[in-house]
């Protein structure tokens, strides 16, 4: 899998102006997994994020020094870089409220 950017569509006309949820997507190559957890994290960013997102997917194996600068421990991990502060969330991101609350989207209950 090769390093490669998600761009979405044009801002949801329905939300006032916020600003770009920049996301890193690290993963092994094309594993299911890998890939699994990129569609949860594409259909998520539709869902919550619509037009207010990007999505840079970094492949481990072609880019193992990516890892040390956001401290990757475990794959697949999406990290937040903007907006601040910087979170972290491990696994397949197929669990929607356990990304919003990671994701500061939402309060934990």
């Amino acid at each position: 899998m090769k390093n490669k950017q998600v761009t979405p569509c044009a801002p949801a006309k329905h939300r006032p102006p916020a600003k770009l949820w920049q996301l890193r997507l690290y993963v092994v190559d094309s594993t299911p997994k890998s890939q699994t957890a990129l569609a949860n994290l594409k259909k998520f960013c539709e869902t919550h994020l619509k037009g207010i997102y990007r999505i840079t997917v970094i492949d481990l194996v072609k880019h193992p020094q990516l890892a040390k600068g956001d401290q990757i421990l475990a794959i697949p991990t999406v990290v937040r870089q903007l907006p601040k502060p910087v979170r972290t969330i491990i696994g397949n991101l197929s669990d929607a409220e356990h990304l919003l609350v990671g994701l500061d989207l939402r309060a934990a209950v």
